[in-house]
């Protein structure tokens, strides 16, 4: 599988993170999404006519929508998948619309009416704190139950990634536990602005 990648994309970290979360390899193409603009090139049009990221080829397979990679890469995988993906994956397409466009707005230039968009990743995040600490009380931590899904791997890069937008994770408890439950994870990987858990050891 060939994922067409640009590396500070919350998108293409969605699938990046999925594959290496499952143990798939990857074939990483890098595209030069700005200041290149690549995405637009006649070589990325071919493959993806809206000229976005990511794309993933797969055989004669091309997927240009990250909900339909993560379906795809845990087809065979049903312990990645509950009844909620579909209000789940809708989510984390408003999370991309408001805090990742804020996010491009403030690290690229990207053009926004900032003001707009930050306010609904605000409300967006506490719709997302609310779900995670009603989760919590019934002793559950990710966001349909007690094991990570393809919705959680959706949602999380771009409220990770929020404070690169301008919003600030600080009144969100619920959602910084969230978020170092999937750090956590076994084959974590990180990206710029998303670290590993720090390792925590005594000296020998």
């Amino acid at each position: 599988m060939i994922l067409y990648d640009y590396v500070l994309s919350a998108s293409c970290y969605k699938v990046r993170l999925m594959a290496a979360l499952l143990g798939k390899a990857l074939t990483l193409h890098a595209v030069n999404f700005h200041p290149g603009r690549e995405h637009k090139s006649a070589e990325m049009l071919a493959l993806n006519p809206q000229g976005t990221l990511p794309v993933l080829t797969d055989g004669d397979t091309v997927l240009t929508d990250s909900a339909d990679i993560l379906r795809h890469l845990t087809a065979d995988q049903p312990e990645w998948h509950s009844e909620e993906d579909d209000r789940w994956l809708a989510f984390a397409s408003d999370l991309n619309d408001s805090l990742g466009l804020a996010r491009l707005h403030d690290v690229i230039g990207y053009e926004a009416d900032i003001d707009t968009v930050r306010a609904a990743g605000v409300m967006a995040l506490r719709k997302l704190e609310a779900h995670l600490t009603e989760q919590r009380f019934d002793g559950l931590i990710f966001l349909t139950g007690k094991a990570p899904t393809i919705a959680d791997i959706a949602c999380f890069p771009n409220a990770a990634l929020a404070p690169d937008g301008g919003v600030s994770l600080d009144p969100y408890p619920s959602i910084r536990l969230w978020m170092r439950a999937i750090r956590s994870l076994s084959g974590f990987i990180e990206m710029p602005g998303i670290h590993r858990l720090h390792e925590l050891a005594h000296p020998a």
